[in-house]
């Protein structure tokens, strides 16, 4: 019998070692008590914190354990104590896919001799001490191999001779033979936690990307339907702003079936190109390419050309269907019906959709629906897609976001999902942890400083901040904001700058934002006047008012600064005027910008901002430059108080790189 049986059968309730005397609690980080995975990307470090202790004054030893989902053998790295019985851990997992991490610890009895030892001060005491620490080496010797056996078995005889008091002290406290002994613990009695929590890590570009929203179809010429090679010209402009995320709303046919016209008129004119947003049609479905925009190798070559300019093709998937879609006939079991047995419509009271119909996902039908919609993703895998903004992910059901975006990422572990849901808080939270690698936020509508300062101390220094990768637009095809209505120009450079460096994913509809596009559908509606989502546009993109310099400056700032490209260093500093908003980014490397941006747009604010120069790596007590990275204008700064003032008409923003030292205040030779 062995003895955990034994226990088991004399002592009902015990634990099955008794003898196991550690504590272990409150590991972080985790999502839900491990029900969801924490996100990182390669190369990211990965703190562990956790809670180990044990009764009386032993010393407790915690190691930190970790491993790639599939393989057997768990890695460890010691865990180091900094306060309060907390201990901390670190590890970087280089490779994509999932991990599972948790924390062990044992109360280590060599540890407990060597930390008692130290404190001895009667001679014959020590003398005791040590045979029980030759003991200890010997076991230790026993656990060992190689010359660190040997090393633990000179010790222990060492240890057991005879020795003067001044030696056998020497001999005890040995830093470099307690290294080889803290090699081969005793942890027969150690306590595991019993989550091993899930991590999910993705490529970089899950956590850094730069977006650019584009219609295809208006990349024509003089007002023709534009093709996929004609929107690969537009690529090299775009990678010249600094994009490396191209995406396309969708490209497949569009029902001619309840078609809507310009400005979602319900009555569609013969020539009117309706939403692409109203998918399939007699050419085919979620599958196929529109006629006009060209063949899937049309598609392919696109792709390939966004590829050479280090950029990717981000595609639309949006699960719902045009009346004439090939589905509706094939399977009319995925679709409620209205009491008259018609499809029923997407709407959402008052509004209503009559050109698209959702999906059931309560049919009876469900498993065959789940197969088919894993398939459209699977399919344009196959095409080189590995990226996709999902729309509206929050009016399909939940269970299906979990399984189809874990059984994709089996086989693609470098594939991201931006979920579009601007929706209630939870939902869109729900679908990050369920695996949506980036998420839409309420950005868009956060004009204030308190609504800025609050949401994205929120997104960045909230529990979210585990999960909840923030993607910021200051605009959509959906949504022209009241902010770019009525700004201007200088509301359009704020807000682009805003977006750029609170979070590390942003996005842009463009044409329309580098050019200003700013006249509502309506007086105060949020839809653009002359859609494009209903109509063809013809963009002159070489206008020169085009913001696109402005836009190049940001995100190069972007891509030159590792500080810009997280979202878990973003400190908001103390400023005496409400209209300036000041807030700083730092790298692992020590590195840092200091962002300032004017929120009225129509006049001159200037103010004080408070800063911590120890924070950003500057000694207080000397001067130091902050070099504009929008404008290239260079300041000379001192101390926590420094003045800024910015005129919108000419430059709404300051991004500051810190620049650390100053030989002298007169010349301006400085360094990074």
């Amino acid at each position: 019998m062995t003895d955990a049986a034994a226990v088991d059968a004399t002592l009902p309730g015990a634990p099955a070692d008794g003898a196991a005397r550690a504590v272990v609690e409150n590991v972080r980080p985790h999502v839900d008590h491990g029900r969801f995975a924490v996100k990182r990307v390669a190369g990211d470090r990965v703190d562990v914190e956790a809670d180990c202790f044990t009764d009386g004054h032993d010393v407790v030893a915690c190691r930190l354990r970790w491993r790639r989902d599939g393989d057997a053998q768990w890695n460890e790295s010691p865990m180091e104590p900094i306060g309060n019985d907390r201990w901390r851990g670190t590890f970087r997992p280089e490779a994509t896919g999932g991990y599972r991490y948790t924390v062990t610890a044992w109360v280590d009895a060599f540890l407990s001799w060597r930390h008692d030892f130290a404190r001895r001060n009667d001679a014959d005491d020590r003398r005791v001490a040590a045979q029980v620490g030759a003991a200890l080496a010997a076991a230790a010797a026993e656990r060992a191999s190689g010359a660190d056996r040997a090393a633990l078995e000179r010790w222990s005889r060492d240890l057991a001779a005879p020795q003067d008091d001044a030696r056998l002290r020497e001999l005890a406290l040995d830093e470099a033979l307690a290294a080889i002994a803290v090699r081969h613990p005793d942890r027969r009695h150690a306590t595991t936690y019993p989550v091993a929590f899930p991590l999910l890590v993705e490529r970089e570009r899950a956590r850094f990307s730069t977006w650019y929203e584009l219609f295809p179809r208006s990349c024509g010429t003089a007002g023709a339907h534009g093709t996929f090679a004609d929107c690969a010209q537009r690529l090299p402009a775009i990678a010249r702003m600094g994009f490396d995320v191209v995406y396309l709303p969708p490209i497949h046919p569009i029902g001619r079936v309840r078609r809507k016209g310009p400005n979602n008129a319900l009555v569609a004119g013969p020539d009117d190109v309706g939403s692409p947003w109203a998918i399939g049609a007699a050419e085919g479905g979620h599958t196929a390419t529109h006629p006009q925009l060209g063949t899937l190798a049309d598609f392919r070559a696109l792709v390939a050309r966004a590829r050479e300019l280090s950029m990717e093709i981000a595609l639309d998937i949006a699960f719902q269907c045009a009346p004439d879609h090939p589905y509706v006939a094939a399977h009319p079991e995925w679709f409620r019906h209205r009491p008259d047995g018609s499809v029923q419509y997407a709407e959402n009271p008052p509004k209503k959709y009559q050109d698209i119909y959702p999906f059931d996902f309560e049919s009876r039908a469900w498993p065959a629906l789940w197969r088919e919609l894993h398939d459209v993703f699977a399919f344009w895998i196959g095409e080189g897609v590995r990226v996709f903004r999902v729309d509206n992910p929050h009016t399909k059901a939940f269970p299906f976001w979990e399984w189809v975006i874990a059984r994709l990422r089996e086989r693609h572990p470098d594939v991201i999902f931006l979920s579009e849901a601007f929706t209630r808080p939870k939902v869109m939270h729900r679908l990050a942890k369920l695996g949506f690698s980036q998420s839409y936020t309420y950005f868009t509508w956060r004009n204030t400083k308190r609504e800025l300062t609050e949401y994205f101390t929120e997104l960045t220094a909230g529990p979210g901040r585990e999960y909840f990768r923030p993607n910021c637009w200051p605009n959509t095809p959906d949504i022209l904001p009241e902010n770019l209505q009525v700004g201007g120009r200088a509301a359009f450079m704020a807000r682009l700058v805003l977006a750029a460096t609170l979070a590390a994913n942003y996005g842009i509809y463009g044409p329309a934002f580098e050019l200003g596009e700013a006249v509502p559908r309506e007086p105060g509606a949020e839809e653009y006047l002359d859609s494009e989502k209903y109509a063809l546009r013809d963009w002159p993109v070489d206008r020169e008012d085009s913001l696109a310099p402005f836009i190049a400056r940001v995100n190069a700032a972007r891509r030159d600064n590792p500080a810009l490209q997280r979202d878990d260093n973003l400190a908001f500093l103390e400023t005496d005027n409400e209209q300036l908003i000041a807030y700083t980014k730092t790298a692992e490397d020590g590195s840092g910008v200091l962002v300032v941006v004017n929120l009225d747009p129509h006049h001159v604010q200037s103010g004080w901002l408070v800063l911590d120069p120890g924070h950003l790596g500057v000694d207080e007590s000397r001067p130091f430059q902050v070099h504009d990275l929008l404008s290239g204008a260079r300041f000379l700064w001192s101390g926590r108080r420094n003045f800024v003032q910015l005129d919108p008409a000419r430059a709404p923003a300051h991004l500051f790189r810190i620049r650390r030292r100053v030989r002298t205040e007169r010349d301006f030779d400085y360094f990074l």
